[in-house]
């Protein structure tokens, strides 16, 4: 459970920093390369693993890092597209009810069991996401389904294939390294995109970008670590640890957004506080 909790707190961190990126214009996409290198680095030295990165290629999870590290880039510009043509809530919304994927995945893949409370508990949580989420201000009519779709799809395709992964190939001492790799090909394929971008546009990369990068990628490699980690306690179905981990992201989210920001809580946002309480027990009991 500690495990969780602590993936709970590195995840909402990111979106707070991102919230600062909004306030001191730094430059996402830069800041986002440098936290992917940021995050392998720490990887590989927390698995003092640096003299064996010739070896990756040649581990069983080297393919599903490779995927999961082109994934990473590929679903956080969905991400950007998403809020900047649908919204903030709706890219909110889209990633976070994501979580209906890898439990689909986890009933079909692992035979793991499928109550009555659950499926109440799951169809709670997602409408506690929604009500969370939702910023009443905010309008999409005439925003395309496209982005939001695909980040729906893509980050329930993350969460999906991280535990096929996890499950599959990588070992309980292979956690550190596995992590670590899959920031590094996040990094190199960031790297590949941001290079396309300096040829194109001829943009100055900017030292607050660099310090940026840095106070992402820390939390940003935690809160995967402690996933994966959670992933492995065999107490949990993955079912339930991704209903409870990304609905307990919102709450934190919900209340850091009201208490250190001063964001607007709508009667919406409270019942859907509730809700979500609600749907984390029956989730858990069931």
């Amino acid at each position: 459970m500690i495990y969780l909790i602590l993936s709970v707190v590195f995840s909402t961190s990111l979106f707070v920093i991102f919230k600062y990126f909004n306030i001191y214009k730094v430059n996402t996409l830069q800041a986002i390369v440098v936290n992917y290198l940021v995050a392998f680095t720490l990887g590989m030295f927390s698995a003092n693993t640096f003299n064996e990165l010739t070896t990756i290629i040649h581990q069983s999870w080297f393919y599903g890092a490779v995927s999961l590290g082109l994934l990473f880039v590929l679903i956080f510009f969905v991400m950007a597209m998403t809020a900047q043509n649908n919204g903030v809530s709706v890219a909110s919304i889209a990633g976070k009810m994501s979580v209906v994927v890898p439990i689909v995945f986890g009933v079909i893949l692992y035979d793991e069991s499928i109550t009555v409370l659950k499926v109440i508990g799951i169809l709670i949580a997602l409408v506690a996401v929604y009500l969370s989420s939702i910023k009443e201000k905010e309008s999409t009519v005439n925003a395309g389904l496209l982005f939001p779709v695909l980040l729906f799809l893509g980050s329930g395709i993350i969460d999906t294939t991280l535990k096929y992964v996890e499950t599959n190939f990588v070992s309980l001492d292979d956690v550190d390294f596995f992590s670590g790799s899959l920031f590094g090909f996040a990094a190199f394929f960031g790297m590949l995109i941001l290079l396309v971008k300096q040829l194109i546009s001829k943009e100055k990369i900017e030292k607050k970008s660099i310090v940026a990068g840095v106070v992402l990628g820390i939390p940003n490699y935690y809160s995967i670590v402690f996933l994966i980690k959670a992933l492995q306690n065999k107490n949990f179905e993955s079912s339930t640890l991704f209903t409870v981990n990304n609905v307990g992201i919102v709450i934190a989210s919900t209340l850091v957004g009201l208490l250190l920001f001063k964001e607007n809580f709508s009667k919406k946002n409270k019942i859907g506080v509730v809700l979500a309480i609600l749907g984390i027990i029956l989730v858990t009991i069931a």
